[in-house]
């Protein structure tokens, strides 16, 4: 679920010059750190200006935890990360309150949620009641403890991940909460140039040390601001309906037994609006709803049984859609 620029406090909105400069160095910085990865980069950012949430799948060691810490650094928020295990408690992700025998008084604990980014590693291992108290927390931006509700602090993003490989004890989250993610970002390995300089630069460094100079780009003001700058990109009727027509398309496909509802289609918008910012544009265009499409889509669809034991992928179908879904010419 996306968060409405609305909800956030007042914030000057920078011009799409300044706006663009801004991701840009932002970017800089990261691709900096963390190498071989650009496209996952910019999808990171791409949703962070949306507003919404990832769904990062990968095999473990390929720097998902590190991407979080260095992208909060760029703009100096705060950073987190729960490690979804099955005796995890809903309690452990939002807080609680505790008795103090000194005070005589019930005192907060709050949850590592409280924070700008929030890593979710293994979300799937958690059973459905902790995983539910994470996925509320993403919608609403507010924890409830013991009948009082703390607002989270903006910019508030969680990236949760997901082991391709590894299924046994795991808790597969149902659509709906899938459906709150704004795109499923698949993460692989570096080409080879990339993983040689990752090897050479890890075995230079000491233990503890994560490695890599990040500058400070800007505050969490100004990423507010520019979340409400990318939430005013311009949005022709003829593009939307495009997106529209893409959601659409999906629950129309023979090979498709589940496709993208209204909010898929939200999310093309909101995505698009968010790849204009990162090319420096103020409008969006078709392309960027094509960019947009396969992230954005591909954990919102379930292929047919006789699809998937034929081993085509989400993806191969997803990318025969777009390309039978006329574009709108400008």
């Amino acid at each position: 679920m996306t968060q409405d620029p609305q909800d956030m406090p007042a914030a000057e909105v920078p011009p799409a010059n300044t706006l663009a400069h801004l991701i840009q160095r932002m970017r800089e910085e990261i691709r900096g750190v963390i190498l071989g990865q650009d496209v996952v980069i910019d999808q990171v950012l791409a949703a962070l200006l949306a507003g919404g949430h990832i769904l990062l799948e990968g095999k473990p060691g390929l720097g998902k935890t590190h991407l979080v810490t260095t992208l909060a650094k760029t703009f100096g928020g705060a950073s987190g990360r729960i490690q979804f295990t099955p005796d995890l408690m809903p309690s452990d992700v939002t807080g609680f309150r505790l008795f103090d025998m000194k005070s005589q008084t019930f005192q907060l604990r709050q949850g590592p949620v409280f924070t700008n980014l929030l890593l979710a590693d293994e979300i799937n291992r958690a059973p459905a009641k902790t995983q539910a108290a994470l996925l509320e927390v993403m919608q609403e931006r507010q924890v409830t403890i013991d009948g009082e509700t703390l607002k989270l602090s903006p910019p508030f993003m969680t990236l949760a991940t997901q082991n391709p490989v590894e299924h046994e004890g795991t808790y597969p989250l149902p659509e709906a909460q899938l459906d709150r993610f704004i795109m499923k970002v698949l993460i692989g390995y570096p080409e080879r140039a990339a993983e040689c300089e990752i090897v050479t630069r890890a075995s230079c460094e000491s233990p503890g040390n994560s490695g890599g100079e990040v500058s400070l780009v800007c505050g969490p003001e100004e990423i507010v601001a520019a979340q409400q700058a990318t939430a005013a990109v311009q949005v022709v009727p003829e593009v939307v309906a495009y997106a529209v027509a893409l959601a659409k398309a999906t629950r129309e496909s023979r090979a498709i037994s589940l496709g993208a509802g209204t909010r898929g289609a939200i999310s093309l918008v909101r995505t698009s609006k968010a790849f204009a910012v990162l090319d420096g544009r103020d409008y969006v265009t078709p392309d960027d709803i094509k960019r947009a499409a396969l992230p954005v889509l591909r954990h919102r669809v379930q292929l047919t049984p006789e699809v998937a034991i034929s081993g085509q992928e989400v993806d191969e179908v997803l990318r025969a859609i777009v390309e039978s879904v006329p574009a709108p010419r400008g």
